[in-house]
Parts: structure tokens; sequence; C-alpha cells
């Protein structure tokens, strides 16, 4: 019994922290995307200063979801990371340099050019590298004898890049309906304008590869309309498009906190509809949870640890979120000192 239960519960958690990483380092991402569309210093500042409490926490979520992979479901953590060595080390180097970018940009002015790059770059670079990862494990993976058995550009389909392309635009999004959440002023009301067309972009994006995955890999169509899943199912593009329209009246109506949930949302169901798409694979399309599940006693061993620290680390989110509620204005210092 615990053999089957177990890989489910670790599966439900992984992806709960791979969720929140998206969502919330994703708006960090998307401030270094939509970075150069100023070049006004003061806005710059106040852009970064409104994700600098926030984002080293933020990649909390990566470590928990790449961490509990390796242990909880370490055949499958042996056929992944071979399959996307590439466009996991450029992710890794891109968060590397993103991270530096804020610890030094402040402290190097008014020599901090390279920093400015480093932070837009690393932002853009890290958002294209999880879109690809996303789509090649959409796409499925070479698996021989439990083991990765194709090449090391597998991952290079055009679907994949298209992903890679719709995560970028997608952390542009949540990033400029953080500032209208967070700023005030001309950035502001840049993001406001950037944000109708970043959602319709996004849309379109969604559209594509919700058309592209059942026309293109057969398992997908299946599970998506074949009876009577498709009766359960077909909500959750209505959905999405419902929150779509939450997200741009919320704009219209100059909203200050509504678009960023409606984008949230969307970013959920997206999340929801890749679920449906591959549970219960974790190496879609040959290698389930129970077959690349570790033993019970190092399951339960490492799962007593991440319920005692989960509600500290969620508590500490909670904790500096409410904090560091307020508007960042132009004219506020911050920074890295």
């Amino acid at each position: 019994m615990l053999a089957y239960y177990l890989p489910v519960i670790w599966a439900l958690l992984i992806a709960t922290a791979v969720a929140l990483y998206v969502i919330l380092d994703g708006f960090d991402l998307g401030i270094g995307i939509l970075f150069p569309t100023t070049r006004v210093e003061k806005e710059r500042d106040q852009m970064m200063n409104s994700v600098a409490p926030f984002w080293d926490g933020n990649e909390t979520w990566l470590v928990l979801g790449g961490g509990g992979l390796w242990v909880a479901f370490p055949q499958a953590y042996a056929v992944i990371m071979p399959a996307f060595y590439l466009p996991v080390i450029v992710m890794l180097l891109a968060l590397i340099f993103r991270g530096v970018s804020f610890e030094f940009r402040h402290v190097s002015k008014p020599h901090h050019r390279v920093w400015d790059f480093a932070f837009t770059a690393g932002s853009g670079l890290a958002a294209f590298a999880q879109g690809v990862i996303l789509g090649g494990l959409i796409q499925g993976v070479t698996v021989v004898d439990g083991a990765f058995g194709g090449g090391p550009f597998d991952w290079a389909t055009p679907f994949a890049l298209l992903c890679g392309a719709g995560v970028v635009v997608g952390y542009a999004l949540l990033g400029a309906t953080w500032l209208i959440a967070k700023t005030d002023g001309l950035v502001q009301e840049r993001a406001r304008v950037q944000a109708r067309a970043l959602l319709i972009v996004v849309l379109v994006l969604i559209g594509a590869v919700s058309l592209w995955t059942p026309l293109g890999f057969p398992r997908i169509s299946e599970r998506w309309f074949s009876t009577p899943n498709i009766w359960f199912l077909w909500p959750v593009p209505l959905l999405t498009l419902a929150l779509g329209w939450f997200a741009w009246r919320g704009l219209d109506q100059a909203r200050q906190i509504t678009p960023f949930i409606g984008v949230v949302g969307i970013f959920l169901l997206a999340f929801l509809g890749l679920g449906i798409s591959t549970f219960p694979y974790l190496v879609p399309p040959t290698l389930t949870v129970w077959d690349t599940a570790a033993v019970p006693d190092s399951q339960i061993f490492t799962l007593i640890g991440t319920v005692i620290m989960l509600p500290i680390i969620l508590g500490y989110f909670v904790f500096v979120f409410w904090t560091f509620r307020a508007k960042v204005s132009i004219d506020e210092k911050g920074g890295y000192h």
C-alpha cells in the first residue's frame, strides 16, 4: 500500500514546489526580461527594488523540486538530467548571473552596465531554458532499458522552442502585472500597457500549444478527448479564457491586484493541463511515478523532514510578503548596500 501512495504524495509535493517556483520566481525573471524597456536609471532601480526582498527566497522552490526529484524518484532524475544537460546547465548559469547582478549592480554604480546586461540576459535565458525543458518532457524522452537512450539534442525541436518562447512571454506578463501591483508612476503605467499586449500573446501561445499537443502526440489526444475524460476536462480551457478576461478587465479598470491574480490563475490552469496530459508518467511516455520511485523507507525518511520544514518555509514566505507588501516608489532607496 505504501509503495502505491508514497510516489503519488511525492509527485504532488514536487508539482506544488514547481508550481510555486514558476509563479514566484516567474515574476522575478519577468522583471529582468522587461528591464530593457526603460533606460531611465531611477525606473530600473524601482523595478529591481520591487523584487529585491523576495527573489532569493523564491528560488527555494526550485531546490525543493529538484532535490525532491533526486531523492524520491532517482531513476527519473537519472534519465531526465542527461536528456536535458545543455538547457539545465544554461538555466543554472543564467540564474547565477541573474542572482549576482542583484548583489553587484547597486554597489558598482555608476559602472554597472555589465550587471544590467547580466540581469536581463540571465532572466531571459533561464526562462527560455525552463520552457525548452518543459517542451522536451511533454514531447517525450527516449528510454532504453530504464536509462536515457537518446541524443544530447533530442530536446531541440520546434515544439520545445515554442514552449521556451511561451515561458519567456509568460514570465514577462507575470513581471508586468507584478509591477502594476507593486509600483506607481511611469513604471506602473508602462507595465499596464505592456501587460495588455503580453496577455494577448500568452493566450495565443497557450492556444497554439494546446492544439499542437493533441495533434502531435496521440497519447495526449487520447487523454483529453476520449470519453468520459472529455466531459470532465472541457472546463479547463474555458476557465483559462475566463481568467484571461478577468485579467484584461482588471487592466482596463486600472485595478492594482486583479491582473496579477488573473495571470497567476492562467499559469496554474496551464500547469494543471500539463499534469492532466502526462500523469502518471514522470518521464513521458514510458516511466511512471511508480517505475522510478525510491524504496518506501527512503521516501518516508525524507517525507518526514519535508513535512516538518514545509510549514516553516511557507510561514517565512507569508511573513516576508506581508512585511514588504507596500508599493515601491521611484524615489525609494533600495538595493544591496
